[in-house]
C-alpha cells in the first residue's frame, strides 16, 4: 500500500470518516510487518481490535430478576398521596376574604398608612447601615491584598 493514502485514512479514521472498508485496509496494514516507523505508535489501536475480536465472554449470568418490593410499596404510597392529596384540593372550598383593614375614616386611614410606611422607612434605614459596614470592609481588605 502506499504510504500517503496510509497516512490519509489515518487522518480520516481520527476524524471519524472511514468507511468499513477504509478501516479495513487500516486494519491489514497495522497488522503486517512492513508499517513506517512514523506509524508504528498507531499499531497499538489497531492491534487492540484484532485481540478483542477473539475476547470470549466465559461467565454465566443470572436470569433471575431481583424483586424489590419496596420500590413497588414506594410507587403505592406516591399514588396514594397524590390521589388524597387531589382529592383534598378539589374538595377544599377556600374561605372567603376576611377583612383586610379597611377604613370608613380617612384620617384615621392615613394616620395607620404614615405608621406603617415609618416601619418600612425604619428597616430599610437599618438595611443601609448594615451596606455601609460591608463597603468598609470591602475597601479594607482591598487596601490589605493590593
Amino acid at each position: 500500500m502506499e504510504l500517503h493514502t496510509i497516512e490519509k485514512l489515518v487522518e480520516k479514521y481520527f476524524s471519524g470518516e472511514t468507511s468499513v472498508a477504509e478501516e479495513k485496509q487500516l486494519k491489514d496494514y497495522f497488522s503486517s510487518s512492513d508499517v513506517a516507523p512514523h506509524l508504528e505508535q498507531y499499531r497499538a489501536v489497531f492491534g487492540y481490535f484484532r485481540q478483542a475480536k477473539q475476547e470470549q465472554f466465559t461467565k454465566t449470568v443470572p436470569l433471575h430478576p431481583r424483586k424489590h418490593s419496596y420500590v413497588v410499596w414506594i410507587t403505592v404510597a406516591a399514588s396514594v398521596a397524590v390521589l388524597l392529596g387531589t382529592f383534598y384540593i378539589m374538595n377544599h372550598k377556600p374561605e372567603q376574604p376576611q377583612d383586610l383593614g379597611t377604613f370608613d375614616n380617612p384620617e384615621l386611614a392615613f394616620e395607620e398608612t404614615q405608621k406603617a410606611l415609618n416601619m418600612v422607612s425604619e428597616n430599610v434605614n437599618e438595611g443601609v447601615k448594615s451596606i455601609n459596614y460591608v463597603n468598609e470592609y470591602n475597601q479594607t481588605t482591598k487596601t490589605i491584598f493590593k
